[in-house]
């Protein structure tokens, strides 16, 4: 069932185009059709299609009511997809037709270009679509995001000395398809002691020692959207040093998350996180930015709150905030909640403590 189609065909005439081609899998997700590689849909103003090859033909009358399926057969007309697509861009005269930038091949795109018409790339129109959420998408982040409190809460449970950082990681797959996940909603950060000072650290065999930074970057998809939370936990009373910084980087988390709100601009909500933690003297520690849009998109949702950030935030526009201070052989501490505008302001939907846990040494 193909939603939010009257959503795409607005988007089409605001563009003045007469079609879109939709290759992605983030796109198909968002219309909650078919995803594989087989299936390409093409909006029109008033009307759609999903072309599809054989493989998929039988799950497409299934699940498919709201779009014309139609049936491309490459090894009967000789040609790929396009041929159809150029067949129905004809047949309802389209002079104009818009393409994802990142989805398009130069081979796909020069033959699109035989067509005779207009093409237009499209990035960041395209994300922005998917900016705002509805109530539909808000509830199932919701959902996602309660998930992931309870998974990380379940971990905590598991956590002593001597585990490795590749257990932690499968425990927290473990729990997450164990909870309904779908899947991760990418390859889980775990980084131990020294090792957390890696942002993007993956996990190693490196197994745990009282007194040092946990940390757990992670995030589950479930019904196709993606959440992303992090923390750090110790078991045994942490080193000042890391306290220090641990304290300096809620206080800055806490800083981002109040700045979240209609009208703020996204770099100003940078700024409000990285002041905090200029001023304690670790500006050089902290070299990404505060946070990224969330949703169905993996890696591709908007906002981007960074110093460079030129959104306007707006209702409904959800996003990350994740400030960080990274210490080279020390150690590293970020915290992240995924934030939601309601009613003019960022409001957390993670419930998972952010003050310094401290598990029992055994």
């Amino acid at each position: 069932m193909a939603k939010r189609l009257k959503k795409i065909q607005r988007f089409l005439t605001e563009q003045k185009l007469d079609a879109l081609l939709i290759k992605s899998k983030t796109m198909k997700k968002y219309m909650d059709t078919l995803t594989g590689g087989g299936c390409q849909l093409l909006i029109m103003e008033d009307h759609g299609y999903l072309i599809v090859d054989g493989r998929y033909l039988t799950e497409a009358h299934e699940r498919e009511h709201d779009l014309e399926i139609i049936l491309h057969s490459p090894h009967e007309s000789g040609r790929n997809y396009l041929g159809t697509v150029e067949e129905l861009l004809k047949k309802h005269h389209c002079s104009s037709l818009g393409v994802e930038n990142e989805e398009m091949r130069i081979k796909e795109y020069r033959q699109i270009e035989a067509f005779g018409m207009e093409i237009r790339l499209l990035d960041e129109e395209i994300s922005m679509l998917r900016i705002q959420k509805d109530e539909e998408e808000i509830a199932i982040m919701r959902k996602a995001v309660a998930l992931t409190d309870e998974i990380y809460a379940r971990v905590l449970k598991e956590l002593h000395v001597g585990m490795s950082e590749y257990e932690i990681s499968a425990l927290l797959q473990y729990f997450a398809i164990k909870a309904g996940a779908q899947q991760m909603s990418f390859d889980t950060i775990v980084g131990t002691g020294e090792r957390s000072a890696l942002p993007h650290g993956r996990p190693t065999a490196r197994t745990i020692k009282a007194h040092e930074p946990i940390l757990m970057d992670f995030g589950i998809q479930y019904q196709n959207y993606q959440s992303d939370m992090t923390r750090v936990a110790f078991i045994g009373k942490p080193q000042p040093k890391i306290a220090e910084i641990y304290h300096i980087v809620l206080e800055a988390q806490l800083a981002g998350i109040a700045a979240i709100r209609t009208g703020a601009l996204a770099s100003d909500v940078d700024k409000a996180a990285r002041d905090i933690i200029t001023k304690a003297g670790y500006d050089n520690y902290f070299q990404h930015g505060l946070g990224h849009g969330l949703g169905i998109g993996d890696g591709s949702e908007y906002p981007i709150l960074n110093q460079k950030g030129n959104v306007i935030l707006q209702e409904h526009m959800m996003m990350s905030c994740e400030p960080g201070i990274y210490l080279p052989d020390i150690g590293g501490i970020r915290i992240e909640d995924d934030v939601v505008i309601m009613d003019g302001i960022g409001v957390p939907m993670n419930t998972t403590t952010k003050e310094l846990t401290i598990l029992k040494e055994e």
